[in-house]
């Protein structure tokens, strides 16, 4: 007890991930009662570790690399700088396990490990549980309100989706074509394509401006659609626990946090999708591949397997007439 007193308001930065899938994140690390408790940088809890089961993955290296025992895929990345922190876990982790060890502890041993199982079944069960819960009970039209709602937040970065009568007859044959609710165009803000809840698709206006065949916007989407996956949980799954339960009982998300996740949600890296599966939702679209590769890539040296197996030497139904897609280049005014 003397040792979790001592170290009871020390804090670290450090990098966490709750799997291997996932992309490491920005935490804080603090000291509690006989846990380590990770928190995102918004003070909101990710983790608690119990301290007799933390386990280093590289003893003696730099950055120091942290593990539950039992679970090495949930990491824990410490920098060498962090020496008060280092110190910490090693004094603490050895304080503890003595402490558990003496005679007569077997009965606080055993009411500490079922908290500490409580306690996890809490922090890593009941968050997913819930989200799952939620994604499945939302019905489509609270998931397009949600859209809209998100669709007002980006564009405080976006601007206005851009508007023109003919060119929005054309929007509508492109999303019908590729069956996807909604495109729509805006100025800036979005790297290229990004999809709400609902299933509407933003796209930059670079995609309608900048290329002479209207298969690369499609392409664009295709892979867009793949990526995102299902929003709603892309959505939840960052916004947080709290979020999920306010959306369970209330059917609103609060506008801050659509607000926070607007902005990530435009500049979040694209996700990793294999050029198999690409193939395949082109070829399930009737859509040619090696426009979409070569405007990732002009000299088509990183993205060759999508132009050599491209389903199609010419798109089977085309994805726009010349005239739509006429109209649909100018919809931000040239």
């Amino acid at each position: 007890m003397t040792a979790l007193t001592k170290y009871a308001r020390l804090e670290a930065a450090g990098l966490w991930r709750s799997s291997p899938e996932e992309q490491r994140r920005d935490v804080i690390v603090s000291i509690g009662d006989s846990t380590l408790i990770i928190t995102d940088m918004a003070d909101r809890p990710l983790a608690h570790w119990s301290i007799p089961a933390v386990q280093r993955a590289n003893p003696d290296e730099l950055p120091a690399l942290f593990y539950p025992d039992g679970n090495p895929g949930e990491t824990l990345e410490l920098a060498g700088d962090e020496t008060d922190m280092l110190a910490a876990i090693e004094t603490l982790r050895t304080a503890v396990t003595r402490g558990q060890a003496r005679p007569g502890r077997l009965r606080l041993v055993s009411l500490l490990a079922t908290l500490t199982a409580l306690a996890a079944l809490a922090v890593f069960w009941l968050p997913g549980a819930l989200l799952t819960h939620t994604v499945e009970v939302v019905p489509p039209a609270k998931r397009t309100a949600l859209g809209n709602e998100l669709l007002e937040q980006t564009t405080r970065f976006t601007g206005p989706p851009c508007s023109e009568p003919q060119a929005d007859r054309a929007l509508k044959r492109l999303a019908a074509r590729l069956d996807v609710p909604r495109v729509l165009v805006v100025r800036d803000g979005v790297r290229d394509a990004v999809t709400l809840p609902g299933g509407t698709v933003l796209v930059n206006r670079a995609l309608v401006e900048d290329y002479a065949d209207p298969d690369v916007i499609a392409g664009y989407i295709v892979a867009e659609t793949m990526q995102a996956g299902d929003p709603l949980h892309r959505l939840l799954s960052q916004a947080g626990v709290v979020a999920s339960f306010r959306l369970l009982t209330t059917g609103a998300i609060p506008p801050d946090v659509l607000r926070g996740y607007a902005e990530r949600m435009l500049t979040a890296p694209d996700r990793q999708i294999s050029d198999e599966a690409l193939l395949a939702s082109f070829a399930a679209q009737r859509l040619r591949s090696s426009p979409y590769a070569y405007a990732l890539d002009i000299t088509g040296e990183t993205t060759l397997p999508l132009i050599e197996a491209d389903p199609f030497e010419t798109t089977p139904d085309a994805v726009l007439g010349d005239g739509d897609w006429v109209a649909l280049q100018g919809i931000c005014g040239g």
